[in-house]
């Protein structure tokens, strides 16, 4: 049996703008996505209309709500990525 190894991900630097309800044209623009309407629960009985971005990526189309981040990684492919992964896996760099 192969011997189980430990790797540690390379430091790349990447690009990223966080979606929210007033900046989500600039990220669709920025990504080449496309906006898309959609209901958030915030509740049992209520919604709240919302925009995100449908992305095309990679994997397929994925979409980028609210607080959500979109990254271009380091081949100029976009992905969206959930604020809690975004916070442990980058810290922002200063220029």
């Amino acid at each position: 049996m192969n011997e189980v190894k430990m790797y540690r991900k390379k430091p790349v630097t990447i690009s990223a703008m966080r979606v929210s309800r007033e900046n989500v044209q600039d990220v669709a623009d920025w990504c080449g996505g496309r906006l898309d309407d959609f209901q958030m629960p915030i509740g049992p009985y209520y919604v709240l209309p919302c925009r995100a971005v449908s992305i095309p990526t990679l994997e397929g189309v994925m979409r980028a709500e609210p607080g959500d981040y979109v990254i271009r990684g380091v081949h100029g492919e976009f992905y969206p990525c959930k604020p809690d992964i975004f916070a442990e896996t980058y810290e922002e760099v200063q220029r």
